[in-house]
């Protein structure tokens, strides 16, 4: 198979590795791009069989960092037609072993949120520089931590037609930023997720009312943290766990969004 040269960053190529997913017309390929000095490493998946521009989908990852989770999301969008770039917040390399390194990763982006937001940027940036992708229609989708980080994209004031937060974190330093948002907002929320208290779920909501956003907030009964992915286990005790009805209906809510968005 031959390797495509898809993107163009500062006048530099870079490398694509071709991934060949078993579903057939749909590929998965790791790519590297820039933040400055930094490399990042991220996973572009897209239908081979679709000829022409495609809606782009950034994909945010979780605290443990870019993997297997989001690189299967990114394959998933890319059979309903869209171009998915699975992003890397942390940087080449730097892929947490435990709870304890995730912590200590995502921590750095939480507070200082000046960095996530550049971080998020470059990729939406490089993103935007596909063959592939229509630039008029892109939004960005996050899980967990990457749930945070896309509606910091949103709160930048980036020209993108949607975000989507998973279970995401919903707070911010900066709530007036929320009159720079262009996107239409859909948050996904496990009603029983203790990491995300009712004081930080009604400060979010009043920071979308407060700015006239064009905003939708879901809260699915039972479910905790986490609740899209099976890795989580099933045990809701602990704070985190899969929830097979919350990540369908979830999944379904975005896609209408998604419908509203690129193809009205």
């Amino acid at each position: 198979m031959k390797v495509r040269l898809l993107f163009v960053f500062s006048s530099v190529f870079f490398l694509i590795l071709p991934i060949v997913s078993a579903q057939s017309g749909v590929t998965g390929e790791v790519v590297e791009y820039k933040d400055g000095d930094v490399t990042l490493e991220g996973f572009l998946a897209y239908d081979t069989s679709i000829k022409g521009k495609m809606p782009g989908v950034i994909i945010v990852h979780e605290w443990t960092g870019p993997g297997l989770y989001v690189q299967r999301r990114a394959r998933e969008l890319a059979r309903l037609g869209y171009a998915a770039f699975a992003a890397d917040i942390y940087g080449k390399g730097i892929r947490p072993k435990d709870k304890q390194e995730s912590a200590a990763q995502a921590g750095i982006y939480r507070k200082d949120r000046a960095l996530m937001r550049r971080r998020i940027q470059a990729a939406l940036d490089f993103f935007k520089k596909s063959l592939l992708v229509d630039n008029r229609r892109i939004a960005a989708i996050g899980y967990c931590f990457g749930g945070g980080v896309v509606l910091e994209l949103a709160r930048s004031g980036a020209d993108i037609k949607g975000v989507v937060s998973f279970h995401g974190s919903l707070n911010t330093s900066t709530p007036d930023d929320a009159k720079n948002i262009r996107a239409k907002v859909l948050v996904l929320h496990g009603a029983d997720d203790p990491n995300v208290d009712a004081a930080e779920v009604a400060d979010f909501q009043n920071e979308m009312r407060n700015a006239k956003v064009d905003w939708q907030f879901i809260s699915y009964g039972g479910a905790v943290h986490s609740f899209t992915n099976p890795d989580s286990g099933n045990d809701p005790a602990l704070g985190a766990a899969y929830n097979e009805k919350a990540d369908r209906r979830s999944w379904q809510a975005m896609l209408y969004l998604f419908d509203e968005i690129f193809h009205k």
